[in-house]
Parts: structure tokens; C-alpha cells; sequence
């Protein structure tokens, strides 16, 4: 059952990488069309090219060292890094069939992103006060292994969440990631997982109908 409710929902996967405005782009016409019924829902896998984003909320100074392209992202939060070795999955719905709750949406997103890292042992976790998805670092600290940053235009949701496969950790130092500065960033790869964009990939859309289950049967519940 829960993967049939995936039959109307379209997945694209990208194997190569594709760029930040393009994307945004891209988002920007889907969100307009679903909205107006012209296209189907969309759950969207890719990798972009280096490059900082900056939130709604994105403060000046937790931007150190712009060795990279920085773009005004429009979604909630603060500035974060998008790079190889990352998968992004931009998730486009519309909420106007799943109950018009944002906050359900997000803790739904999370939990499917939670969910799919525990398939490779991965324990992580919500932290209140603190958006992301957080486990434990090599040396036993907390410290965030995916951002979570979403948009709602139209009742359509955009953009989604990242997942720290084995991107260059350092990339990280030139922001104060998602503008938490007593925490680390880690990735799979420094937690000894070696896992191609593809593994991840399958292991994520196998939970994409559960995903989508707990969003729309949770309709008027307090997550």
C-alpha cells in the first residue's frame, strides 16, 4: 500500500551534478505547475557543484570565507553548503491534498531521512532547538550529518533536505553551518560507511511510500 501512494508522485534521479540556480529554477516553475494542476508531485535526487545558500535567516556573519558562489536560496534558515558528495532531495507536494500543515511536513521529512540512515546502522536523531539531523560523531560529540531547509509557495513545498555521504568536510569551515557554531559537521564517510550516491538513493525510495503515509495519515494530529 504504502508504495502504491507513490504512483502519482514522480522520481528523478540525477546522476551527474547539477546546478544551484538551475534547480532553483527548475523548483520555481515545478512549484507553479502542480499548483495549477499541470504537473505531478515530484521527489527530486541530485548532487549540486560547490556552492554556499543562504536562508531567509542567514545572518552576515555567519558567512567566513566566500571561496565559493553564494545564492539567496528563498527557503527557511541560514546559510548552508551544498557539494559533491552530498545527495540533496528536493521534495515538491502539494498541501493542499496532505492536510496544509507544514510543521507535520517537516517532522515527516525528517523522520524519513532518519529512517533511511538507520538502514546502514546510522543512529541520528531530531534536536530540539536545533534543525537537522544529528548522531554521533568518531569522537563520541553530537554533531549534524543532514540539514533540513524547506519552502511552502502555493501550498506546494520546495527544496527539502542533504545527506553528508563523503563530501569535503572542510568545505563546511566557510559558514557557520545552518548558524550553529558549537557543532560539528560529519558525514558517512568519516563515520567508516562507504556508500555510493545510488545505494542511498534506492535505500531512501524504498521508505518513500512510508514517507508519504505517515504525512497523510497524521492529518490533525500534534507531531
Amino acid at each position: 500500500m504504502a508504495k502504491n501512494m507513490m504512483s502519482d508522485v514522480e522520481l528523478k534521479r540525477e546522476a551527474g551534478q547539477v546546478g544551484y540556480r538551475e534547480a532553483l529554477a527548475v523548483m520555481d516553475e515545478r512549484n507553479r505547475a502542480i499548483a495549477q494542476g499541470e504537473a505531478p508531485e515530484l521527489v527530486w535526487l541530485l548532487e549540486h557543484p560547490p556552492v554556499y545558500t543562504a536562508g531567509t535567516s542567514a545572518a552576515a556573519g555567519e558567512l567566513l570565507d566566500p571561496r565559493f558562489e553564494v545564492v539567496e536560496a528563498g527557503r527557511g534558515g541560514r546559510y548552508t553548503y551544498h557539494g559533491p558528495g552530498q545527495r540533496i532531495g528536493y521534495v515538491l507536494l502539494d498541501l493542499t491534498r496532505r492536510g496544509r500543515d507544514v510543521r507535520r511536513f517537516v517532522h515527516s521529512l525528517e523522520g524519513w531521512v532518519i529512517d533511511t540512515l538507520a538502514d546502514f546502522g546510522v543512529e541520528c536523531w531530531r534536536a530540539e532547538g536545533r534543525i537537522g539531523i544529528w548522531t554521533r560523531d568518531i569522537d563520541g560529540s553530537e554533531t549534524k550529518i543532514g540539514a533540513i531547509g524547506v519552502r511552502v509557495r502555493r501550498w506546494v513545498t520546495m527544496h527539502g533536505f542533504s545527506v553528508n555521504l563523503s563530501p569535503d568536510l572542510t568545505h563546511f569551515t566557510g559558514i557557520v553551518p545552518c548558524g550553529i557554531a558549537e557543532y560539528g559537521v560529519t558525514s558517512l564517510a568519516r563515520l567508516g560507511i562507504d556508500l555510493a550516491p545510488e545505494a542511498w538513493d534506492e535505500a531512501l525510495l524504498a521508505r518513500a511510500g512510508e514517507f508519504l503515509a505517515a504525512l497523510d495519515t497524521s492529518c490533525g494530529e500534534s507531531k
